[in-house]
């Protein structure tokens, strides 16, 4: 996906077919006021909010359902898992994977790679074989693979990214050999909303024989992923930015992969048998489910994977995109305000500096008028460093936003010039 160019001006701001009002009674945590200023959330690459269906689910799980899963012989544990492993089968036809059994539940992201780097990581890797990362990753993205770089010998290298934020094909493909074992890469970078080359990524790391982890979390709640057509080895989501619970994630792997991977850990559910001359493990996806899972968690993006085959996928992707073009030309028009992460390819992320201010004081003064948005590093401090930058202020647009929402983001900013100016 990519934006598309064209100028548009505040007096004439762009229709939409898309009804955001209608979406945004969906979502009750909008209806307030921060600060006696009605709420402009626009940390949605933080988490995104929750719907009423997600909320209701939860709710009734506790309500009528509440017992653990798989073990029960009642009723009310025949219901919970039900309803767990629908969410199981629904994450599955919404990654267009082969098969459930290869989606594992996992407590985020983070856990999802940790997972990933420990066990794929431990079995695989030797002395001398090479990581690939962005310069543009986020630390989950980083830091497990420096860890088992460590127990292995293995080395972690970063791939460049050039001054507007885009990845450098060029250095990545010059970068490639039969060492490399591991391409670890976002979907979309959290910082500056960069959308990847991940399809020519795969391509090339397949064709030296180097397996492929993306980090979705950034890119699921702005269009379709088909796994199958990626052809990666491993992806990977938090719930979260999804419009479900918080504590939740995925890990999809292929099937080979997964089937050969040791357990992340030990206990309850992901054992066959167990005695004190030895333990047999469960079959996929449970061997990497020890104990009692979110439950709640699972049951709830369930129903937020039905929330958003609800709606028009196409038109709210279309609808960000617009929103980001408007807010970006706004920026450019404002005297001192620098965008960080220029790429051509973006989601509705849009990072920037104020010139003389720090990006934490613009954030408290935005907050002070009912504006939510990011300030810091991100969790990129490598991208940060290579822009001789200290953090970032990010406003990220999902498609309950609305355009006079950005305009409430720039009059905030134009008011707290005054304060910091």
């Amino acid at each position: 996906m990519s934006v598309t160019a064209g100028t548009i001006f505040e007096e004439s701001k762009p229709a939409s077919v898309f009804d955001v009002e209608r979406i945004r009674a969906d979502f009750p945590i909008l209806h307030q006021e921060v600060n006696g200023q009605p709420l402009v959330y626009l940390d949605n690459a933080a988490t995104t909010q929750k719907p009423n269906a997600v909320i209701d689910a939860i709710s009734e799980y506790y309500h009528t359902d509440n017992s653990n899963v798989h073990r029960g012989a009642h009723a009310l544990a025949d219901r919970a898992t039900v309803k767990f492993e629908a969410a199981r089968t629904k994450t599955a036809k919404f990654l267009n994977a082969p098969d459930s059994a290869q989606i594992i539940w996992t407590r985020g992201t983070t856990e999802s790679i940790n997972l990933v780097a420990a066990s794929w990581g431990r079995s695989n890797l030797v002395a001398g074989d090479r990581i690939l990362v962005s310069a543009m990753e986020h630390h989950s993205n980083i830091v497990p693979w420096q860890l088992i770089a460590q127990a292995t010998g293995a080395t972690v290298e970063a791939i460049p990214v050039d001054a507007t934020g885009t990845l450098d094909l060029a250095a990545f493909s010059g970068m490639l050999d039969a060492r490399v074992k591991m391409v670890a890469l976002g979907h979309v970078s959290n910082a500056m909303g960069t959308i990847n080359p991940i399809e020519t990524v795969i391509e090339q790391a397949h064709s030296v024989g180097a397996k492929v982890l993306i980090d979705g979390a950034q890119a699921v709640s702005h269009w379709a992923v088909d796994i199958q057509a990626l052809d990666c080895d491993f992806y990977v989501f938090s719930a979260h930015k999804l419009f479900g619970p918080t504590g939740l994630g995925v890990l999809y792997g292929k099937r080979d992969l997964l089937e050969a991977m040791p357990p992340y850990q030990g206990g309850g559910e992901m054992i066959e048998s167990v005695s004190f001359a030895g333990t047999t493990f469960n079959q996929l996806p449970y061997k990497f489910e020890a104990g009692t899972p979110d439950i709640a968690g699972v049951i709830g993006f369930g129903a937020a994977l039905d929330y958003l085959s609800s709606i028009d996928r196409v038109a709210a992707a279309a609808h960000e995109q617009a929103l980001l073009t408007y807010a970006q030309e706004k920026a450019r028009a404002t005297d001192g305000l620098e965008l960080i992460g220029t790429s051509a390819h973006k989601t509705s992320v849009m990072s920037f500096m104020l010139k003389g201010a720090h990006p934490a004081d613009l954030g408290v003064l935005l907050d002070k008028q009912g504006v939510a948005v990011r300030t810091g590093n991100h969790c990129a401090q490598p991208i940060m460093e290579q822009f001789k930058i200290p953090g970032t202020v990010r406003a990220s647009f999902s498609f309950y936003n609305t355009f006079a929402e950005v305009d409430r983001l720039f009059a905030a900013i134009e008011k707290a010039k005054q304060f910091l100016l």
